[in-house]
Order: C-alpha cells, then sequence, then structure tokens
C-alpha cells in the first residue's frame, strides 16, 4: 500500500513539474530573447552591419508597439567570420545562450552548418540572405526557414530579362564555385535551356573563378573574347568589383548583370563610380521601393539613426525573419520551438514584415518573393532599370 502511495506521489510531481515547464513557455514575463547570426567580420562584414542595424530597428519599431505575449523582445548578436567554419561555432554559441529562435545568416555555404545545428537542437531558425535550393530541397528540416528567395527563381529571371527584354544573342555566365553563386549559375543555365533550344540565344562562356582573388586578368581575357551580348555574375561584391574593373580595363564592353549579391555601396567603392555606372543586378526589391506601412517606419527609422538606408535587400530580409520569429510566437502564444515552427508552418496569415506578408511553404520557403533588374545610378545608388 506504501509502495502504491509513493507511485502515485512521484507521478503527481512529475505531473506538476510537467506542467510547470510548459507554463514557462507561455507565462514568463521576462524579456524573450532572440539571437541573430551574421557575419560582423570578414569577408562580407559590411552585409553584417547592416543586417545588425536593420534588426535594431525592427527590434524598437516591435517594442514600441507592445513587443509581443505583452513581453519585450531583445536580440543578441553572434559573430559567424563570414565563413562556414565559425559559423558553426556561431550557432553553437547561440544554442548555448537557450535563445527562442535565430535569424541567420548571410551566404548559403555559411547557413549550412549552422542551419544542421540548429535542427538538431530544435531551435527555429529564419536565414535572410541564403538562396541555395539545396538548403530546403536537399534536406528535409523541421526547424528551418527563409525570408528570402530561391536561387532557381533568380536564375529563371534572369533568363527571361536577358533574352527577351535585352535581346542578348550571346551570353557569359561565371561564378566563383560557392554554395551560392555555383547554384545561381547553374538555376540560371537551366532556365536558358528553352531559349538554347530554340536558338535565340548560346551560352559562350560558363566558368569560375576563384574568390578572395585579386588579380582576375585571365578569366577576363578568356571572357572578352568570346564577345558576349550580355556577362552574369552570380558571385559576390568583393569579387564583384574587382572583376568589373578589370574587364572594363581589359576592353569588355558588354552590359554586367549581377545576382543578388554582387552589388552594394561597397562594390560601387571597389569597382569605381566611373566603372561601376551602369552595372546592372538582379535582385529582391529593395527597401526604397518597398510600399507597406512597415516599410515606411523602417526607412524612417533605419534614416534617423544611421543617416542612411540599407543598400542591397538582405538586411531588410534580416529584419522580416524578425517579425515572423515575432509573429509566429503571436500566433502560437508561446515561445517553444514546436509552437513556433508549426505556426510558420501553417498559421501565419496576418503577419507582416517590413517587405510585406511573410508566409511559408511546407519546406519553409518563403512564399511569393518578387525579382527585379536594379541599375547603378550615376550618383552610385541602385535604381530599378528601365531598358
Amino acid at each position: 500500500m506504501r509502495k502504491t502511495v509513493s507511485v502515485v506521489l512521484v507521478c503527481m510531481l512529475a505531473a506538476v513539474l510537467f506542467l510547470s515547464g510548459c507554463a514557462k513557455k507561455t507565462g514568463d514575463t521576462g524579456t524573450i530573447q532572440i539571437a541573430l547570426q551574421a557575419p560582423i567580420t570578414g569577408d562580407y562584414a559590411y552585409e553584417g552591419q547592416m543586417a545588425k542595424q536593420s534588426v535594431e530597428v525592427a527590434t524598437e519599431l516591435i517594442n514600441k508597439a507592445g513587443g509581443v505575449l505583452g513581453r519585450q523582445i531583445a536580440v543578441t548578436v553572434v559573430d559567424d567570420g563570414s565563413n562556414p567554419k565559425d559559423s558553426a561555432i556561431a550557432a553553437q554559441k547561440a544554442v548555448s545562450m537557450k535563445v527562442v529562435a535565430v535569424i541567420g545568416s548571410y551566404g548559403s555555404s555559411v547557413t549550412q552548418p549552422a542551419a544542421d545545428i540548429y535542427e538538431k537542437n530544435k531551435m527555429v531558425s529564419v536565414g535572410y540572405g541564403c538562396t541555395a535550393v539545396g538548403l530546403t530541397m536537399d534536406k528535409q528540416r523541421t526547424y528551418f526557414f527563409r525570408t528570402c528567395g530561391r536561387d532557381d527563381a533568380q536564375g529563371l529571371f534572369f533568363a527571361k530579362y536577358a533574352v527577351e527584354t535585352m535581346g542578348a544573342k550571346s551570353i557569359a555566365i561565371m561564378h566563383d564555385n560557392s554554395t551560392f553563386a555555383k547554384g545561381v549559375a547553374e538555376e540560371a543555365k537551366k532556365a536558358l535551356q528553352p531559349y538554347l533550344d530554340a536558338k535565340k540565344t548560346e551560352i559562350v562562356y560558363y566558368d569560375a573563378i576563384t574568390p578572395g582573388e585579386k588579380d582576375f586578368s585571365a578569366a577576363v581575357t578568356k571572357l572578352r573574347d568570346t564577345k558576349p551580348d550580355v556577362w552574369y555574375f552570380t558571385g559576390y561584391y568583393p569579387e564583384a568589383g574587382l572583376l568589373i574593373r578589370q574587364a572594363h580595363d581589359a576592353g569588355l564592353t558588354c552590359p554586367f548583370i549581377g545576382g543578388n549579391a554582387a552589388i552594394n555601396d561597397d562594390f560601387v567603392k571597389i569597382a569605381g563610380l566611373d566603372v561601376a555606372k551602369g552595372a546592372l543586378m538582379t535582385q529582391e526589391p529593395l527597401v526604397t521601393d518597398v510600399t507597406t506601412t512597415i516599410a515606411g517606419q523602417f526607412r524612417d527609422l533605419y534614416q534617423q539613426k544611421f543617416n542612411a538606408l540599407p543598400s542591397s535587400p538582405w538586411p531588410v530580409y534580416a529584419a522580416d525573419a524578425l517579425y515572423a520569429i515575432v509573429g509566429a510566437i503571436g500566433k502560437a502564444n508561446s515561445t517553444d520551438a514546436d509552437a513556433i515552427a508549426t505556426a510558420m508552418h501553417t498559421n501565419m496569415t496576418g503577419v507582416e514584415g517590413v517587405t510585406g506578408p511573410t508566409l511559408f511553404t511546407a519546406q519553409g520557403d518563403r512564399k511569393d518573393v518578387p525579382y527585379k533588374m536594379y541599375e547603378v545610378a550615376a550618383d552610385g545608388k541602385l535604381v530599378i532599370h528601365k531598358p
């Protein structure tokens, strides 16, 4: 009899502890802690700093509006150094901090190891600058989402624009063998196939450069000799700025089109405005061209705090990631990871970010991401290209 009572008491105690644990997820009154994983140092530090600033602005706007679940939010930054090895270290740090969710990161190859770690630890992560198709198609992840578009959508946009709008009869495609850049190049090549079959265009150059190098004269000369109507470079802005400068000096005169990591203010500085002017880029809309109510609030506060606006879409997608996480917490009425992930997969109607609704597919991809062709204007700023 005494043994039976003891078992009952143990079961009752376990139930109380379980319910207490559950209540902690929804009844806590402290600040909700979220992490931003970003390249604060390294090759892509410029993008990382803008992401940090964008999330800071979004945090202030969300908290001024009352936060979520009656609580304020706070975001801690972990630096992934712009490389996969440090990305894994940053992810482990975020996990050890026991944050509710993570925003990050920039670059598909940098995001991949971190996403694996977050998945293993059942922590929601929302990428903002990682577009490789394989992040969601090659591996099923329950807790990974992204607010940016995918490479296949960008490749399709480029192919259609280059052939149908620009009338390109010969196309050069260059990448840097990174997960992101090679992915965009392959998707662009795939999207061009119907035009190749119809003999409306041809690919006269398809090759890679090595990122981090400074002298691209051999690659530029080889590309120049193919006499392309359009040159599409799908890599990142540090190399893009050097490439377009060296191509100009080598006498290459065809339009340069960068993928959506190729052009920002740093690209213009590296290339020089005289060369950068007129360069094109396939990418999602900049915040200057977004008309949502939140975008207006975001622009005003960002300009007030930093005296400029983000010169690429990725930092704004970092802000969107925060809005998505906060929206999912509100929908779930909980900070539990499974509840947040379920809400993101199934219940995001009405959740808005800077760039609009943040709805996700079953794989975690953002729905309905638009693309535009941008051009570096005479003052170095990006404007929508008018052919």
